[in-house]
């Protein structure tokens, strides 16, 4: 009798192995591949092309030397975070660019967190090759510097640049065209140039969006923050559109918005309409601005001012933007007035993939239902602010769009609260895979029964539908649907409200569930105490896959030292808010802790560190804010947790780094202490 022979993945020839392991993006899954054997060790190592470094920047020892491969490296992490990263290091500077250079000799990408010039200044030059750099800094800029000193050394040591990302990195908006006019050949080599920075307060001016736009001719995908609002001298109106149009024509991707926008400011459902000012943006200038850019396939154009009778643009940007896929829009109004059944303005954007509108003070639910009859192919959308916009007109939306819409965001509309979005979304809830609605917690009882009839055009035959929808009766052929593809749930919560009625709500079926944001906004010192003990986390423990959370309470406004009598201070507020959490089998935590503004404070409570310490399956905690080094020891107890940092990533981060909350020395022994415990896995 012949031996069996059996055949492993190993078997395979070496080529098609490195294929496989070179096309695993989670990087758990790679560390799992390379513990197999010493060959798929080799094959992980030289394959892997990107890799952010973790750990403290004085261990130079632990510098890995084995990742040859890797093109793209983020060294904005390292740790103590937020300090200069040179000055973290017992070593010379330059014999640190030195490893560095050694270890990862083809980084073609780079994110650093830039504190001051120097780091930069003695990395630039050890990759000449550089193609793509992205600074990282919340810290106020170092007001001595000159214009542009942090910008500069990129530009005179990485010839090849193409791509520039200052998104998160604070500075001033006069830094850059200096900067870049100092360069000509540098700039016009550049093809993408990320300044949508949410630090800068009024955003670029006309005159530096005309500088900015005419150093870099070639650029392929700009996103910058403008000043709009007429009532400031230099603000961004028709000249300025129509120059960006002449500077650059190769943009395919354009991003322009209003720096309030950029904040994610939430005003008031009851009191949205028309601003009380127009931008000085003409519809005549719209249409010169889509039909120079016939190789837009982004576009966003987001301003807190009105734009009225945008329709007849967005017919031009239509016809003149074959390959548009994705178009948001903030505070643009007439998009789509339908008469009878004839479909106009952003409805003939058929080619759409992704829409998200902000604001649209004369949005029907007919309109909404026309862009739904021409968009047909949408798999995204999100709409914020649209106070005319309704139960039946969302929900017609959706059943039109059964087949592709996939992704939902439904934000500060006054007549959709999380159980009529939900009721609403019913005819899609077993396809759609990521969601956010705000937990308004409405009454759907005080709705009323309705019929809803529209006609379409399906080709060239007319026909009407009846869409008949009792709001009130769970028998409309959706009641025995799960949410089975939902994979991440977003959640707006007004101070002080209550999680446990959303299970209640519709969302007590989501078998698949694995990653819940959770944001609570609003001022806490109008509130004595919350209604309840708890905020009802431990309800979340209905699905089973949940794994990430992101609880972020950043706008949660209150007293941290000086809580007048009868007023509950923010460890107590932090105490409502996590209560629960340890009942959840959670592996990556990110949480924004509560802030008193007078103080500049965002900090870890004593109530907070003890809760987080019972999330016994933790493997990574970030807390974005301060805590203080005996707080931080609490955390010692979750016997996985590997990774933990502190990050101030909020404008602007406190300078006061010789605090105890913030003290490297401090941050140094609570992870010399992480590593030495004996992890499993």
């Amino acid at each position: 009798m012949s031996a069996s022979i059996s055949t492993t993945i190993n078997d395979l020839p070496d080529v098609i192995l490195f294929n496989i392991i070179a096309a695993i993006s989670d990087v758990r899954s790679r560390n799992a591949a390379s513990l197999v054997s010493k060959k798929w060790l080799c094959v992980d190592r030289s394959t892997r092309t990107s890799l952010t470094l973790r750990g403290n920047a004085r261990d130079l020892f632990m510098l890995p030397s084995c990742f040859r491969s890797v093109t793209h490296l983020d060294l904005s992490l390292l740790s103590p975070w937020g300090h200069p990263l040179l000055s973290s290091t017992a070593a010379d500077p330059a014999l640190f660019a030195q490893l560095l250079r050694q270890s990862f000799p083809q980084v073609q990408s780079l994110i650093i967190y830039s504190r001051n010039p120097t780091a930069i200044q003695v990395l630039a030059p050890q990759w000449p090759t550089l193609r793509q750099i992205k600074l990282v800094r919340w810290h106020q800029r170092p007001p001595q510097l000159p214009p542009g000193a942090d910008i500069l050394p990129i530009l005179e040591n990485c010839g090849e640049i193409n791509s520039l990302d200052l998104s998160r990195f604070y500075c001033w908006t006069d830094d850059i065209p200096p900067a870049l006019k100092s360069h000509p050949k540098i700039a016009t080599k550049l093809t993408f140039l990320n300044l949508l920075n949410p630090s800068f307060p009024e955003g670029f001016k006309a005159q530096e969006l005309e500088e900015i736009t005419k150093a870099c001719p070639n650029l392929k995908k700009l996103l910058i923050a403008c000043m709009f609002d007429p009532r400031y001298i230099g603000f961004v109106g028709d000249e300025t559109l129509a120059s960006i149009v002449v500077n650059c024509p190769k943009l395919s991707l354009l991003h322009l918005a209003d720096p309030l926008a950029l904040q994610n400011a939430r005003s008031d459902p009851e009191s949205q309409d028309f601003t009380p000012d127009d931008a000085s943006i003409t519809v005549a200038t719209l249409i010169e601005v889509f039909s120079g850019l016939p190789l837009l396939e982004e576009l966003t154009f987001d301003v807190c001012s009105n734009i009225r009778n945008s329709g007849p643009a967005f017919e031009v940007l239509n016809s003149k933007c074959p390959k548009l896929k994705c178009l948001k829009l903030g505070n643009f109004h007439g998009i789509s007035i339908p008469v009878e059944s004839k479909l106009d303005g952003l409805a003939l954007c058929h080619r759409l993939e992704s829409l998200s509108i902000r604001n649209v003070a004369d949005l029907t639910d007919m309109g909404l239902i026309a862009i739904a009859r021409g968009c047909s192919n949408l798999s995204k959308f999100e709409i914020q602010g649209c106070k005319n916009i309704t139960v039946r007109g969302m929900r017609t939306f959706v059943c039109l769009l059964s087949r592709t819409l996939t992704q939902v965001k439904i934000s500060c509309c006054k007549n959709l609260g999380a159980r009529s979005s939900l009721k609403a979304l019913e005819p899609i809830q077993n396809r759609i895979q990521k969601l956010h609605i705000d937990c308004l917690w409405d009454n759907l009882e005080q709705l009323d029964n309705f019929e809803y009839d529209f006609d379409y055009e399906l080709g060239n035959k007319r026909k009407k539908q009846k869409l008949d929808f009792d709001l009130n009766d769970l028998s409309n052929g959706f009641e025995e649907k799960t949410w089975e593809k939902l994979e991440h749930l977003s959640l707006w919560f007004s101070v002080g409200e209550l999680l446990t009625p959303l299970l209640s709500s519709g969302l007590e079926d989501c078998p698949n569930l694995e990653e819940i944001c959770i944001k609570v906004e609003g001022d806490c010192r109008h509130l004595s105490k919350p209604a309840e003990r708890e905020f009802g986390l431990r309800c979340l423990g209905l699905y089973p896959k949940l794994s990430k959370m992101k609880l972020d309470c950043g706008e949660v406004i209150g007293y941290a030292h000086t809580a007048p009598s009868g007023q509950m201070d923010l460890s107590l507020w932090e105490r409502f808010y996590l209560y629960g959490i340890g009942d959840l089998s959670l592996d990556e935590v990110d949480y924004w802790p509560p802030q008193d503004r007078d103080v500049n404070q965002r900090s870890l409570s004593l109530p907070a560190a003890g809760l987080l310490q019972e999330c016994l399956m933790l493997r990574k905690l970030f807390i974005h804010g301060t805590a203080h080094e005996h707080f931080l020891m609490f955390l010692l107890r979750i016997p996985n947790l590997r990774d933990v940092q502190l990050r101030e990533d909020y404008y602007p981060a406190p300078e006061n780094d010789m605090s105890t909350e913030m003290r490297a020395d401090s941050c140094s022994r609570f992870e010399d202490a992480l590593n030495r415990r004996h992890i499993h896995d």
